[in-house]
Protein backbone atom coordinates (compact mmCIF):
# COMPACT_ATOMS: atom_id res chain seq x y z
CA UNK A 1 0.00 0.00 0.00
CA UNK A 2 1.24 3.49 -0.84
CA UNK A 3 2.36 5.73 2.01
CA UNK A 4 0.98 9.29 2.14
CA UNK A 5 2.66 12.26 3.86
CA UNK A 6 1.20 15.75 4.23
CA UNK A 7 3.67 18.58 4.75
CA UNK A 8 2.46 22.03 5.72
CA UNK A 9 4.23 24.97 4.08
CA UNK A 10 4.97 27.43 6.87
CA UNK A 11 7.07 30.03 5.05
CA UNK A 12 7.44 31.57 1.60
CA UNK A 13 10.20 30.63 -0.82
CA UNK A 14 10.32 26.87 -0.25
CA UNK A 15 10.99 24.70 -3.29
CA UNK A 16 9.08 21.42 -3.31
CA UNK A 17 12.17 19.20 -3.48
CA UNK A 18 13.95 20.98 -0.62
CA UNK A 19 10.88 20.98 1.62
CA UNK A 20 10.40 17.23 1.11
CA UNK A 21 14.07 16.54 1.80
CA UNK A 22 13.81 18.56 5.02
CA UNK A 23 10.59 16.90 6.19
CA UNK A 24 11.40 13.33 5.12
CA UNK A 25 15.14 12.79 5.72
CA UNK A 26 14.88 9.05 5.11
CA UNK A 27 14.40 9.77 1.40
CA UNK A 28 17.54 10.30 -0.68
CA UNK A 29 17.76 13.33 -2.96
CA UNK A 30 17.35 11.16 -6.04
CA UNK A 31 14.30 9.45 -4.49
CA UNK A 32 12.66 12.84 -3.90
CA UNK A 33 13.39 13.88 -7.48
CA UNK A 34 11.96 10.62 -8.80
CA UNK A 35 8.75 11.05 -6.77
CA UNK A 36 8.28 14.55 -8.19
CA UNK A 37 9.14 13.44 -11.72
CA UNK A 38 6.64 10.58 -11.57
CA UNK A 39 3.79 12.81 -10.37
CA UNK A 40 3.62 11.55 -6.78
CA UNK A 41 3.83 15.06 -5.27
CA UNK A 42 0.86 17.44 -5.36
CA UNK A 43 -0.10 20.77 -3.84
CA UNK A 44 -3.76 21.83 -3.79
CA UNK A 45 -4.50 18.80 -5.99
CA UNK A 46 -2.04 19.96 -8.66
CA UNK A 47 1.10 18.05 -9.60
CA UNK A 48 4.20 20.08 -8.74
CA UNK A 49 7.68 20.28 -10.20
CA UNK A 50 10.86 20.26 -8.11
CA UNK A 51 11.36 24.00 -8.61
CA UNK A 52 7.74 24.92 -7.81
CA UNK A 53 7.61 27.71 -5.21
CA UNK A 54 5.07 26.93 -2.53
CA UNK A 55 2.72 29.42 -0.88
CA UNK A 56 2.62 29.62 2.92
CA UNK A 57 -0.40 27.79 4.33
CA UNK A 58 -0.60 25.30 1.48
CA UNK A 59 -0.16 21.57 2.04
CA UNK A 60 2.21 19.41 0.06
CA UNK A 61 1.06 15.82 -0.40
CA UNK A 62 3.76 13.21 -1.01
CA UNK A 63 2.74 9.71 -2.05
CA UNK A 64 5.43 7.05 -1.63
CA UNK A 65 4.47 4.03 -3.76
CA UNK A 66 4.62 0.55 -2.34
CA UNK A 67 8.14 -0.85 -2.52
CA UNK A 68 8.80 -2.78 -5.68
CA UNK A 69 11.49 -5.43 -6.20
CA UNK A 70 14.90 -4.18 -7.22
CA UNK A 71 16.04 -5.74 -10.47
CA UNK A 72 19.42 -6.74 -9.11
CA UNK A 73 20.64 -10.28 -8.58
CA UNK A 74 21.90 -11.60 -5.26
CA UNK A 75 25.56 -12.61 -5.32
CA UNK A 76 27.51 -14.70 -2.86
CA UNK A 77 30.18 -12.10 -2.16
CA UNK A 78 31.94 -12.33 1.23
CA UNK A 79 31.10 -9.47 3.59
CA UNK A 80 33.13 -8.20 6.53
CA UNK A 81 30.25 -7.81 8.98
CA UNK A 82 31.31 -5.98 12.13
CA UNK A 83 27.89 -6.19 13.81
CA UNK A 84 24.44 -7.60 12.98
CA UNK A 85 21.05 -7.96 14.65
CA UNK A 86 17.40 -8.06 13.54
CA UNK A 87 17.36 -4.33 12.74
CA UNK A 88 20.69 -3.48 11.15
CA UNK A 89 24.18 -4.45 10.07
CA UNK A 90 27.48 -2.62 10.24
CA UNK A 91 29.64 -3.60 7.27
CA UNK A 92 33.32 -2.87 6.63
CA UNK A 93 33.38 -2.15 2.87
CA UNK A 94 36.63 -2.79 0.98
CA UNK A 95 38.21 -0.26 -1.36
CA UNK A 96 37.01 -0.78 -4.93
CA UNK A 97 33.51 -2.01 -4.10
CA UNK A 98 30.59 0.08 -5.36
CA UNK A 99 27.77 0.47 -2.83
CA UNK A 100 24.74 0.48 -5.13
CA UNK A 101 24.30 -0.80 -8.72
CA UNK A 102 24.40 1.89 -11.41
CA UNK A 103 25.44 2.25 -15.03
CA UNK A 104 28.65 0.29 -15.54
CA UNK A 105 28.38 -1.42 -12.15
CA UNK A 106 25.40 -3.77 -12.13
CA UNK A 107 27.07 -6.59 -10.22
CA UNK A 108 29.75 -7.07 -7.61
CA UNK A 109 28.30 -4.27 -5.48
CA UNK A 110 27.57 -4.15 -1.78
CA UNK A 111 23.86 -4.34 -2.60
CA UNK A 112 24.35 -7.57 -4.58
CA UNK A 113 26.14 -9.05 -1.57
CA UNK A 114 23.49 -7.83 0.89
CA UNK A 115 20.68 -9.35 -1.15
CA UNK A 116 22.38 -12.73 -0.85
CA UNK A 117 23.20 -12.36 2.84
CA UNK A 118 19.91 -10.85 4.06
CA UNK A 119 17.34 -12.01 1.53
CA UNK A 120 14.12 -10.04 2.06
CA UNK A 121 15.14 -8.72 5.49
CA UNK A 122 16.02 -5.25 4.23
CA UNK A 123 14.33 -1.85 4.30
CA UNK A 124 12.15 -0.78 1.37
CA UNK A 125 12.28 2.97 1.77
CA UNK A 126 12.46 5.19 -1.37
CA UNK A 127 9.70 3.29 -3.16
CA UNK A 128 11.97 0.47 -4.25
CA UNK A 129 13.36 -2.44 -2.28
CA UNK A 130 16.89 -1.22 -1.71
CA UNK A 131 18.92 -3.03 0.91
CA UNK A 132 18.74 -0.41 3.61
CA UNK A 133 21.46 1.89 2.34
CA UNK A 134 21.14 4.73 4.84
CA UNK A 135 24.37 6.46 3.76
CA UNK A 136 27.10 5.72 1.23
CA UNK A 137 30.82 5.95 0.80
CA UNK A 138 32.64 6.23 -2.51
CA UNK A 139 33.81 3.20 -4.46
CA UNK A 140 37.48 3.80 -3.62
CA UNK A 141 36.86 4.77 0.00
CA UNK A 142 37.04 1.86 2.41
CA UNK A 143 35.35 1.48 5.75
CA UNK A 144 32.17 1.26 7.79
CA UNK A 145 28.61 1.53 6.53
CA UNK A 146 25.36 0.93 8.40
CA UNK A 147 22.59 -1.01 6.66
CA UNK A 148 18.95 -0.98 7.83
CA UNK A 149 16.96 -4.22 7.78
CA UNK A 150 13.55 -2.59 8.12
CA UNK A 151 11.90 0.75 7.42
CA UNK A 152 11.62 1.73 11.08
CA UNK A 153 15.36 1.34 11.60
CA UNK A 154 16.02 3.19 8.34
CA UNK A 155 13.93 6.19 9.43
CA UNK A 156 15.49 6.36 12.90
CA UNK A 157 19.00 6.28 11.47
CA UNK A 158 18.20 8.83 8.76
CA UNK A 159 16.82 11.19 11.41
CA UNK A 160 20.06 10.87 13.39
CA UNK A 161 22.07 11.81 10.32
CA UNK A 162 19.86 14.86 9.81
CA UNK A 163 20.25 15.85 13.48
CA UNK A 164 24.06 15.37 13.32
CA UNK A 165 23.92 12.85 16.17
CA UNK A 166 25.25 10.10 13.89
CA UNK A 167 29.02 9.79 14.38
CA UNK A 168 31.18 9.32 11.27
CA UNK A 169 34.93 9.53 11.60
CA UNK A 170 37.45 8.98 8.82
CA UNK A 171 41.19 8.41 8.55
CA UNK A 172 43.11 9.99 5.68
CA UNK A 173 46.49 10.99 4.37
CA UNK A 174 46.53 14.36 2.60
CA UNK A 175 49.12 16.30 0.66
CA UNK A 176 51.19 18.94 2.46
CA UNK A 177 51.86 19.71 6.09
CA UNK A 178 48.96 20.65 8.36
CA UNK A 179 50.26 21.79 11.73
CA UNK A 180 47.03 22.32 13.69
CA UNK A 181 43.56 20.86 14.00
CA UNK A 182 40.83 22.78 12.24
CA UNK A 183 37.38 22.95 10.69
CA UNK A 184 36.23 23.52 7.13
CA UNK A 185 32.79 25.14 7.01
CA UNK A 186 32.03 25.65 3.33
CA UNK A 187 28.86 24.85 1.32
CA UNK A 188 29.02 22.23 -1.43
CA UNK A 189 27.10 21.90 -4.70
CA UNK A 190 27.44 20.15 -8.04
CA UNK A 191 30.32 21.55 -10.11
CA UNK A 192 28.90 23.99 -12.68
CA UNK A 193 30.92 22.54 -15.59
CA UNK A 194 31.70 18.95 -14.59
CA UNK A 195 28.54 17.17 -13.36
CA UNK A 196 30.57 14.25 -11.97
CA UNK A 197 32.35 16.53 -9.49
CA UNK A 198 31.30 18.57 -6.50
CA UNK A 199 32.72 21.96 -5.51
CA UNK A 200 32.61 24.57 -2.76
CA UNK A 201 30.12 27.17 -3.95
CA UNK A 202 28.02 30.01 -2.57
CA UNK A 203 24.99 29.39 -4.75
CA UNK A 204 21.28 28.84 -3.91
CA UNK A 205 21.65 25.10 -4.57
CA UNK A 206 24.70 24.67 -2.33
CA UNK A 207 24.17 22.76 0.91
CA UNK A 208 26.00 23.55 4.14
CA UNK A 209 28.92 21.23 4.83
CA UNK A 210 31.18 21.04 7.89
CA UNK A 211 34.27 18.87 8.31
CA UNK A 212 36.44 18.80 11.44
CA UNK A 213 40.01 17.51 11.07
CA UNK A 214 42.62 16.50 13.62
CA UNK A 215 46.33 16.02 12.93
CA UNK A 216 47.62 12.52 13.68
CA UNK A 217 51.13 12.69 12.24
CA UNK A 218 53.23 14.79 9.86
CA UNK A 219 55.43 13.32 7.14
CA UNK A 220 57.56 14.96 4.49
CA UNK A 221 55.00 16.33 2.05
CA UNK A 222 52.00 14.60 3.69
CA UNK A 223 49.84 14.66 6.83
CA UNK A 224 47.86 11.84 8.39
CA UNK A 225 44.48 13.06 9.65
CA UNK A 226 41.45 11.97 11.59
CA UNK A 227 38.30 13.68 10.25
CA UNK A 228 34.82 13.92 11.72
CA UNK A 229 31.81 14.77 9.58
CA UNK A 230 29.17 17.13 10.91
CA UNK A 231 27.28 16.84 7.62
CA UNK A 232 27.44 14.16 4.93
CA UNK A 233 27.55 15.72 1.47
CA UNK A 234 28.72 13.87 -1.63
CA UNK A 235 32.56 13.77 -1.73
CA UNK A 236 32.58 16.13 1.29
CA UNK A 237 36.00 15.30 2.74
CA UNK A 238 37.64 15.12 -0.68
CA UNK A 239 36.17 18.48 -1.74
CA UNK A 240 36.90 20.24 1.55
CA UNK A 241 40.49 19.08 1.80
CA UNK A 242 41.17 20.09 -1.81
CA UNK A 243 39.51 23.43 -1.09
CA UNK A 244 42.02 24.25 1.69
CA UNK A 245 44.95 23.11 -0.48
CA UNK A 246 45.45 19.65 1.01
CA UNK A 247 43.73 17.11 -1.27
CA UNK A 248 43.53 13.50 -0.19
CA UNK A 249 46.53 11.47 -1.36
CA UNK A 250 45.74 9.33 -4.39
CA UNK A 251 42.52 11.19 -5.22
CA UNK A 252 42.20 11.07 -9.04
CA UNK A 253 39.42 13.66 -9.16
CA UNK A 254 40.32 16.40 -6.68
CA UNK A 255 44.05 15.78 -6.29
CA UNK A 256 47.03 16.72 -8.50
CA UNK A 257 47.25 15.33 -12.03
CA UNK A 258 50.15 13.04 -11.08
CA UNK A 259 48.24 10.42 -9.09
CA UNK A 260 49.85 8.08 -6.55
CA UNK A 261 49.09 4.85 -8.38
CA UNK A 262 49.97 2.47 -5.52
CA UNK A 263 46.87 3.67 -3.63
CA UNK A 264 44.40 2.82 -6.43
CA UNK A 265 42.22 5.74 -5.38
CA UNK A 266 42.03 8.14 -2.45
CA UNK A 267 43.68 7.25 0.86
CA UNK A 268 40.46 7.63 2.82
CA UNK A 269 38.98 5.16 5.30
CA UNK A 270 35.67 5.38 7.21
CA UNK A 271 37.19 4.12 10.43
CA UNK A 272 34.54 4.80 13.06
CA UNK A 273 30.75 4.90 13.16
CA UNK A 274 28.44 5.61 16.08
CA UNK A 275 24.65 5.79 16.38
CA UNK A 276 21.71 5.29 18.71
CA UNK A 277 20.19 1.87 18.13
CA UNK A 278 16.67 2.39 16.70
CA UNK A 279 15.10 -0.30 18.90
CA UNK A 280 17.04 -0.25 22.19
CA UNK A 281 17.96 3.43 22.37
CA UNK A 282 21.53 2.43 23.26
CA UNK A 283 24.44 4.36 21.76
CA UNK A 284 26.68 1.97 19.82
CA UNK A 285 30.09 2.66 18.31
CA UNK A 286 32.27 0.54 16.05
CA UNK A 287 35.78 0.98 14.70
CA UNK A 288 37.50 -0.67 11.75
CA UNK A 289 41.31 -0.98 11.65
CA UNK A 290 43.26 0.66 8.86
CA UNK A 291 43.27 -1.58 5.76
CA UNK A 292 46.51 -2.87 4.18
CA UNK A 293 46.63 -0.27 1.37
CA UNK A 294 46.56 2.47 4.00
CA UNK A 295 49.13 0.94 6.36
CA UNK A 296 51.45 0.09 3.45
CA UNK A 297 51.38 3.73 2.34
CA UNK A 298 52.16 4.88 5.89
CA UNK A 299 55.13 2.49 5.95
CA UNK A 300 56.39 4.04 2.73
CA UNK A 301 56.12 7.53 4.21
CA UNK A 302 57.87 6.43 7.41
CA UNK A 303 60.70 4.87 5.38
CA UNK A 304 61.17 8.02 3.31
CA UNK A 305 61.48 10.11 6.48
CA UNK A 306 64.13 7.91 8.07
Amino acid sequence: MAELHEIEVTAAGWRADKLIAEALPELSRSAVQNLIRDGHVTCDNKIVQKSTKLAPGSVLCVEIPEARPLDVKAENIPLDIVYEDDDLLVVNKPKGMVVHPAAGNYDGTLVNALLYHCGESLSGINGVIRPGIVHRIDKDTSGLLIVAKNDTAHRHLAEQIKAHSFTREYRAVVYGKIREDGTVDAPIARHPQDRKRMAVQNTPNARNAVTHYFVTKNFTGFTQLRLRLETGRTHQIRVHMAYIGHPVAGDPVYGPKKVITQLHGQCLHAGLIGFIHPRTGEYMEFEAPLPPYFTDFLKTLHAEDE
